[in-house]
């Protein structure tokens, strides 16, 4: 057994949730060759912006800067789905991505 952290927050309650997680969906959908990683973090935060997903959404800008997308990429992307997603999905986003940005330059 290996001592590695699980990568999702409820592997300990959810197990076959937390491996679905960690192998299918971080393992096998994200390393498809169709879509680069920076591509598909851009994929995905859009998605997660227009739909609200306000839990998930901090996680995938982190991971998105991470891939390659920068600050003013992501601020784009907000910018252009307050007119598809909403004003008030948007203004919600931008301070998420505050947040985040904030805490991705403290480290």
């Amino acid at each position: 057994m290996s001592n590695e952290k699980p990568r999702n927050p409820f592997a300990d309650i959810a197990p076959a949730l937390g491996e679905y997680t960690d192998k299918v969906l971080f393992g096998d959908v994200w390393k498809r060759p169709g879509l680069s990683p920076r591509d598909r973090s851009l994929v995905t935060v859009a998605s997660l912006v227009s739909l609200y997903r306000t839990n998930e959404l901090p996680f995938h800008l982190a991971k998105a800067i991470e891939n390659g997308v920068t600050k003013n990429e992501l601020i784009e992307v907000i910018t252009h789905l307050a007119f598809y997603a909403g004003w008030p999905t948007a203004n919600t986003a931008v301070a998420m991505a505050r947040k985040v940005f904030g805490e991705v330059e403290g480290k």
